[in-house]
């Protein structure tokens, strides 16, 4: 929230199961997903909360619901029926439902019943196709055949043509060679070119159908950690509306307290006693809070760099960095 000020932006934040879990506490019994769910709610409340001091306009997203997790996905939509009933919109903005380990049909079928309940309250559907490789929240795709990675535009048109009778809001995590993590330069190969292929096949399936643009899919990059800003930007050409970052995040995260220790090292080897003197303090120093703001700058500093490559700064049109925090631009409603 603090970087998309910054940016002036919009922003997405979502959710893992994995760390919905851990946000509502590592402690609780995660039984039918439990605990994921009520972490997942309770952050959702936490943001939407906050997105009104900050001002900036919020995507409530959860991201890979594999076939087995699906519980947690439909605690978490009963969560947002029950919120849309009061409010008039849902909790969540959007989920992503993750079957590309599944067969397509299966994939498609259970898709579109999804899909059915989301529209009835405004929600946006993600789903995927092929399999997003390397390693992410337990999940272990270092090994699988390389075609898997690469989309055709046949699939592709298949989801399109399966879902667009049930609502437009949907998108496709099309797969172009994408993992997640971070590998060293050559050992991932992104092809973009598969989804302006998609894009223009679709289109000719379409005829005078198809939008002005050509575009008739929404995709969205999934492992940007570690890409190329040139695959970046071609793939935003190619009708990517979101990129996933994780990795580089959470290295980012980790770099601030790293660089915060190395610096502080001689503070926080006791309560008591630093170069200073023998009997000096160091609570300043060992207090959580600190190190953890350090983690927080060191996030908005990368994720800044987010914002520039993904072509969204200077979006909302707003006061300047720096302007007293407050309601404004699109804050949601709570």
């Amino acid at each position: 929230l603090e970087a998309a000020r910054k940016n002036d932006s919009p922003v997405i934040i979502q959710f893992s199961a994995g760390g919905s879990q851990f946000y509502g506490g590592k402690g609780l019994d995660n039984k039918n997903y439990a605990a994921a769910v009520a972490g997942a709610v309770s952050a959702a409340f936490h943001v939407r909360i906050m997105a009104e001091l900050y001002g900036v306009p919020v995507i409530l997203h959860t991201d890979h619901c594999a076939k087995k997790l699906l519980p947690w996905v439909d605690g978490l939509l009963a969560a947002s029926e029950r919120y849309h009933a009061k409010h008039g919109e849902p909790l969540f903005s959007s989920h992503m439902i993750d079957l590309s380990e599944e067969p397509i049909p299966e994939n498609i079928e259970i898709c579109k019943d999804y899909l059915s309940r989301f529209s009835k309250i405004g929600m946006l559907l993600e789903m995927e196709l092929g399999i997003t490789g390397g390693e992410e929240d337990g999940v272990n795709n270092e090994d699988v055949p390389l075609e898997d990675l690469y989309s055709k535009p046949e699939e592709i048109f298949q989801v399109y043509d399966a879902l667009t009778p049930i609502s437009d809001m949907f998108t496709v995590a099309a797969a172009f060679g994408n993992v997640h993590g971070v590998y060293k330069p050559g050992n991932v190969k992104l092809e973009p070119k598969i989804l302006g292929r998609a894009q223009t096949y679709i289109s000719e399936k379409l005829g005078d159908k198809a939008p002005a643009d050509k575009k008739p899919v929404s995709f969205v990059f999934h492992g940007g950690s570690g890409s190329d800003v040139s695959d970046i930007h071609e793939a935003i050409g190619y009708g990517v509306i979101k990129m996933n970052i994780d990795t580089d995040t959470q290295w980012a995260y980790w770099d601030g307290i790293r660089k915060f220790e190395k610096k502080n090292h001689d503070y926080l080897q006791g309560q008591i006693g630093n170069p200073e003197g023998a009997d000096k303090p160091n609570k300043k120093y060992y207090d959580p809070r600190v190190c953890l703001r350090a983690a927080e700058s060191s996030t908005v500093a990368r994720l800044n760099q987010c914002f520039a490559d993904l072509k969204c700064t200077n979006i909302l049109g707003g006061a300047a960095e720096g302007a007293a925090l407050g309601p404004r631009l699109g804050g949601l409603p709570v």
